[in-house]
């Protein structure tokens, strides 16, 4: 048994101290005193002493590394998905923890459909800056203009065609991995994603032909022409992101945190009124404090009222919800029961 709790906290990155008498417990949910910047022998990760638990967050993170340091050994031109939203804030922080001292090995890329919010794309090109990588921006608006998708139309959602977008930018730069802040928690088509979730030559997802990942142990290689999609998130729930970025002080949008905006509400939701959304003749325009839960495109991306203004509060509300913030806040999920499914099998994110 200790052999096999050994092997386990082996493969999580992290190594037990003392006695090797003594086994490393990974079970129970409370959090021993360690440190979240842990040692230079460990690799800045927590260690374990005698007689303490590895915490819940602890094990979610040593997981989470060890799947990006696994993808970019397999993988030759791996990339950072990265809409600057909190899940890819927090996989871009991990992405720092899994390397540091040394950069980030791989670039990030953003899918830009041109209806962003301002405060995302200030923050998207500071957290760029501060890590030091670099960013491949692929424009909805040059595959609109290169004819390979058509025009919605002014106020119309472009968030269906970020698929087109994004295998192209796969192409173009010959990336065969991509890292994304995708939860299983978060719709039921991606709670059938693996955690190496491949796509063929053609870009598409078929849940029927994905591998076995048995015992935490991945299967990388691609065919040419195929890549995968790694989202080393996808046992972390929502509730665990905001505890992580409350614990490693990381830094988000302001749009996450209660302000007053315009809005309008559309079809049971409250959407900010911007240069990509304008009012229906007739539609009343209300001033509402309220939030967002999740980052996406500005025509389709709904708020919420609230009152939290910080980490803290959001937690605390979070607490009382029974709906995933896709659910709660997405026009582009609400068009039909398998509309995500659908995007994935084209190839969105």
């Amino acid at each position: 048994m200790e052999k096999r709790q050994a092997a386990v906290a082996d493969r999580l990155g992290v190594r037990a101290q003392g006695s090797p008498s003594t086994p490393t417990r990974l079970e129970g949910a409370a959090p021993p005193r360690i440190s979240s910047t842990g040692n230079a022998a460990h690799g800045g990760f927590p260690t374990v002493e005698r007689n303490q638990r590895l915490g819940h967050l602890d094990v979610l993170e040593s997981h989470a590394v060890f799947v990006i340091r696994e993808v970019a050994a397999e993988c030759e031109r791996p990339v950072l998905l990265f809409s600057a939203g909190k899940d890819s804030a927090v996989l871009a922080h991990l992405a720092y923890k899994a390397f540091r001292p040394s950069p980030i090995p791989f670039p990030l890329m953003h899918v830009d459909t041109g209806d962003n919010f301002d405060e995302v794309i200030d923050f998207r090109d500071r957290r760029v800056a501060d890590l030091g990588v670099d960013l491949v921006v692929a424009s909805v608006q040059q595959s609109i203009d290169a004819g390979r998708v058509a025009d919605p139309g002014p106020g119309a959602s472009r968030n269906r065609l970020q698929s087109v977008t994004l295998l192209d930018a796969i192409s173009l730069h010959g990336f065969d991995a991509c890292f994304g802040g995708a939860r299983r928690d978060e719709d039921k088509a991606r709670a059938k994603e693996r955690v190496l979730s491949f796509r063929d030559t053609f870009g598409q997802w078929d849940p029927r032909r994905q591998r076995p990942e048995l015992w935490q142990l991945y299967h990388g290689k691609v065919n040419p022409g195929e890549h995968l999609r790694a989202f080393p998130l996808s046992d972390w729930t929502e509730l665990d992101i905001w505890s992580y970025i409350q614990r490693e002080s990381i830094e988000l949008p302001s749009i996450y945190f209660a302000h007053r905006r315009r809005v309008v509400e559309r079809d049971g939701m409250l959407l900010a009124v911007s240069p990509s959304l304008a009012p229906k003749p007739g539609e009343p325009v209300q001033d509402a404090v309220v939030r967002f839960r999740t980052v996406g495109d500005a025509t389709c991306t709904g708020a919420v009222r609230s009152e939290a203004r910080n980490v803290a509060e959001v937690i605390a509300e979070l607490r009382s919800s029974r709906i995933s913030e896709r659910g709660a806040t997405r026009a582009d999920d609400k068009v039909s029961e398998s509309s995500m499914e659908d995007r994935k099998r084209e190839g969105y994110f």
